[in-house]
C-alpha cells in the first residue's frame, strides 16, 4: 500500500490548494537547499541597471512575480532587459534621466517595492508624464508615505482618495533637495527619496528613527552614486548629478525566504537543514537574532562577501524554543519575518509578545489580523493588538482549513505551522507563495522525510 504524500498541491481549481498531512509517526526535515534570490536586491538591480549607462549583468535574480513587474515597467520605459532567468540577466541601461514616457499605464502588479521606489525616479523625469497602477491589493495600500516627501521636493502626483491611493499620475519635474525626517523606519521610503535625489541638484538627506535595510545605499554606491552615511543618526545623504555605470550584480539568497526553513527545522523534531548562499546583511538579520533569543540552534558557515553583500550558509537543527519579546529597533530588521515568527512562538514555551509592528497592517494583507485569525483556526492561542501580537506557546496545533488571503508570507507561514500540527491542513490560495518563492512547494516536498 502506498502512503499518501505529506505535501500535495491541487492546481486544478481557480486557486491552488496546498494540503499538508504529517504522518502520525511524525516527520523530520533534512537536506541541503538553496533559496531564491533576494527580492529587495533583485528589484534594485533591475532598476539601477535600467538607468545606468552601459551593460549590467545580474546573476541569481529572483524569478518571482514582483521582480517581473519591475522588469516590465522599465522595459516599457525603454530599458533593454533580456529574458528573466536565475542564471544571467543582461540589461542595457538608458542612462540617468533618459527614461522614456511610456505609451500605456505602468503596472506594478502586487509589488509595493516596485511602485514606491519607481515613484522617486518618475517624479524627477522633467517634462514626462507617467501613470502607475497595480493589482487590487496594491491599489489599497497607502502611498502618502512616499508621495508627501516627494511633494516636498516639488513633485506633482495625483491619485485616488486625495492622492493617497493608486492609480497614480505623475508629471515629472525638476525637484529640489530636502532633508526628510521620516516618521517610520522604511527602506521603501528611504530608497524612493534617494532615487529622486539622483536627479536633484544638491544634497538630499533622509533621517530615520531606526535603521532600515540598506540594500539601496550599497548598490547605489556600487553603481557610482556619491553617498554619505551617518549610522549614529540613521541618516543617508545622496549628492545629485552622479553618473551611474553598469555593474555585475550577484544576488544572494533571500533571508526572508530562508526564515521559513529556519523556523520549520527549529520546530520539527530531529531536523537538520543546511541553507546555502543566504544574504546576511546586518540590516536584515533580525530573524537570526530573534530565533537566537528563542533558543534556536542556528550556525553560520562559510561566511563571505559577494559583490558587497555579506553571505553565509545557515545550518539549523531542531531545538526547544522559548518565548521572547520583540519590539523597538529590531522590528524594521525582521518586519517581513513576523508572520513565521508567530508560528515559532506557537511552539515555544511561554508567552511571546511582538510590539511596534503596526506596519504589518498595510502589507499585502493586514498580516496581524490574518495571522491571528488563521493560526487561531489551528488552535494557536494568539491575541491581536493594534501594533502586534501576543502568542501563548506550548499548545498543540490541529490541522485546519486556512486561507492565505493572497499574501505570500501568510501562505508559507501557515504551511510551516501545518508541518507540526496534528492531522491534515489545507491552505487555500497557496499560489500566493510565487510572489517571492516560486519553488516553495517543491522545496517543501524535497526536505520532508517521514
Amino acid at each position: 500500500m502506498v502512503s499518501a504524500p505529506i505535501v500535495a498541491l491541487n492546481q486544478e481549481s481557480a486557486h491552488h490548494i496546498l494540503t499538508i498531512a504529517p504522518p502520525p509517526t511524525g516527520l523530520s526535515l533534512r537536506g541541503t537547499i538553496r533559496i531564491p534570490g533576494d527580492k529587495s536586491i533583485s528589484h534594485r538591480a533591475l532598476m539601477l541597471g535600467a538607468i545606468a549607462e552601459g551593460e549590467t549583468v545580474v546573476e541569481g535574480l529572483l524569478l518571482g512575480e514582483d521582480p517581473r513587474s519591475t522588469a516590465s515597467c522599465f522595459q516599457a520605459m525603454g530599458a533593454n532587459i533580456s529574458a528573466l532567468n536565475s542564471e544571467r540577466v543582461i540589461i542595457q541601461g538608458i542612462a540617468l534621466g533618459k527614461l522614456q514616457e511610456p505609451t500605456d499605464v505602468l503596472n506594478a502588479g502586487n509589488s509595493g517595492t516596485t511602485m514606491r521606489l519607481m515613484l522617486g525616479l518618475l517624479a524627477s523625469q522633467s517634462g514626462k508624464f507617467f501613470t502607475v497602477t497595480g493589482d487590487h491589493s496594491l491599489r489599497s495600500r497607502p502611498m502618502p508615505r512616499v508621495i508627501k516627501p516627494l511633494q516636498q521636493m516639488g513633485a506633482q502626483i495625483w491619485g485616488r482618495q486625495q492622492n493617497t491611493l493608486a492609480p497614480l499620475a505623475i508629471q515629472g519635474q525638476s525637484l529640489q533637495p530636502i532633508h526628510y525626517q521620516s516618521p517610520i523606519a522604511s527602506a521603501q521610503v528611504k530608497s524612493c527619496i534617494l532615487l529622486a535625489g539622483l536627479m536633484t541638484d544638491g544634497q538630499t538627506t533622509v533621517t530615520e528613527p531606526a535603521l532600515s535595510r540598506d540594500h539601496s545605499e550599497r548598490m547605489l554606491q556600487a553603481f557610482g552614486a556619491k553617498l554619505t552615511i551617518d549610522p549614529e543618526t540613521h541618516s543617508v545623504t545622496i549628492f545629485g548629478g552622479a553618473k551611474l555605470e553598469g555593474q555585475t550584480v550577484i544576488v544572494p539568497g533571500d533571508i526572508s525566504s530562508a526564515a521559513f526553513w529556519l523556523v520549520a527545522a527549529s520546530i520539527v523534531p530531529d531536523s537538520n537543514l543546511l541553507i546555502e548562499n543566504v544574504g546576511v546583511n546586518p540590516t536584515r538579520t533580525g530573524i537570526l537574532e530573534a530565533l537566537a533569543q528563542m533558543g534556536a540552534d542556528i550556525a553560520l558557515e562559510n561566511s563571505r562577501l559577494v559583490t558587497g553583500e555579506p553571505v553565509a550558509d545557515l545550518r539549523v537543527k531542531s531545538s526547544k524554543l522559548k518565548a521572547c519579546t520583540l519590539k523597538g529597533d529590531i522590528i524594521p530588521r525582521l518586519i517581513d519575518e513576523i508572520p513565521v515568527l508567530a508560528v515559532a512562538a506557537a511552539f515555544a514555551e511561554g508567552t511571546t509578545r511582538i510590539q511596534d509592528a503596526a506596519e504589518l497592517r498595510v502589507k499585502e494583507s493586514d498580516r496581524l489580523a490574518v495571522m491571528a485569525k488563521e493560526l487561531g483556526k489551528m488552535g494557536a492561542k494568539i491575541t491581536e493588538f493594534a501594533d502586534g501580537l501576543e502568542i501563548q506557546g506550548g499548545f498543540s496545533l490541529t490541522g485546519a482549513e486556512v486561507d492565505s488571503d493572497t499574501d505570500h508570507r501568510i501562505a508559507m507561514s501557515l504551511s510551516i505551522a501545518a508541518l507540526q500540527a496534528k492531522g491534515e491542513s489545507t491552505i487555500h490560495r497557496a499560489e500566493a507563495a510565487a510572489i517571492s518563492y516560486p519553488t516553495f512547494v517543491e522545496t517543501l516536498k524535497k526536505i520532508c522525510q517521514s
